[in-house]
């Protein structure tokens, strides 16, 4: 499998420099150019490079003007600026870090130098992605965490907002899992975890779909822009292919377990509480568990 290179954005009115720039750095990266400051707030969004690096003598809108744009838009607020500039001025370089630039090189620039410097903004943003992920990962399944969960559905809930769509969530729990855990021991109780997070990617398969492990045996699943009647045939799916996939034990034998899932689905308004949405799906489950366990019901809205 072919490995993802990091990606670059190089911003320069002097097409002589982004070629010179390409030849240096395009082996290593995947690179993106810009030849003035709006092409180059476009092309960040649009692409979310890893680094940009950055003239600041353009016409127009010069580059103290362009980050100061990146890092005021949420999106490309957190990549690294490095500036390319003929400007040796203390004072400008000092401009340029206190609008937040991560490094700066003076033109002419050595090859050498540029390459240093730009490998050494990706270690930097390369280990603080291995953190976050650790921060934002259940260890066990390697699913996202509750943590990870609340960020998204802030984002998918807003969206909904703004694009008048439904969402829907789903609440689910493995039935009886401490008898489970009492009988067959907690590292069976591992393998049932992680065999329910399998099932859980396998059946949410849009790029939008977002599964989560909330912790214990409790599983949540974001479906975004879909309404009721898809959100109930998706909890049924998962709800089957949990109740027939055969989990190994250790003497060679093999069991099953169950889940109850609890359904919501609101196209949300301004003012509309995300805590009650959740809340509403889980009094659902809590209704799937009294009602027998092993099905899904959906919150009834009267």
């Amino acid at each position: 499998m072919e490995i993802k290179k990091n990606s670059l954005l190089i911003v320069d009115d002097e097409k002589s420099n982004i070629v010179l720039l390409r030849q240096i750095l395009g082996k290593e990266y995947t690179v993106y150019a810009a030849k003035n400051g709006p092409e180059a707030l476009e092309v960040a969004s649009e692409r979310l490079p890893d680094v940009i690096l950055l003239d600041i003598l353009m016409p127009g809108m010069n580059g103290y003007e362009v980050i100061s744009a990146l890092k005021n838009f949420t999106l490309t607020r957190t990549i690294p600026v490095i500036f390319i500039t003929a400007l040796n001025d203390p004072k400008d370089e000092e401009k340029g870090l206190l609008l937040g630039a991560a490094d700066y090189i003076n033109k002419p620039f050595s090859p050498a130098v540029v390459k240093l410097r730009v490998q050494n903004q990706i270690k930097i943003l390369n280990y603080i992605n291995i953190i976050k992920r650790m921060g934002m990962t259940d260890q066990l399944t390697d699913l996202p965490n509750r943590r990870s969960f609340e960020e998204r559905i802030r984002m998918e809930w807003n969206r909904a907002i703004r694009d008048n769509t439904p969402i829907s969530v789903l609440i689910l729990d493995i039935d009886r899992f401490k008898h489970y855990n009492d009988t067959y021991g907690h590292w069976q109780g591992d393998v049932a975890l992680k065999t329910v997070a399998k099932v859980l990617m396998y059946e949410t398969k849009r790029l939008s779909d977002f599964v989560a492990r909330m912790g214990g045996e409790e599983f949540v699943v974001i479906l975004a822009n879909t309404d009721a009647l898809g959100a109930f045939e998706v909890a049924e799916n998962i709800r089957k292919n949990i109740e027939s996939t055969q989990i190994p034990l250790e003497d060679g034998q093999t069991n099953t377990i169950t889940v109850s899932i609890g359904v919501n689905t609101q196209i949300p308004t301004l003012g509309s509480s995300i805590d009650e949405f959740l809340g509403y799906a889980d009094s659902a489950l809590y209704t799937a568990k009294r009602e027998g366990k092993n099905r899904v019901c959906r919150y009834e809205y009267t």
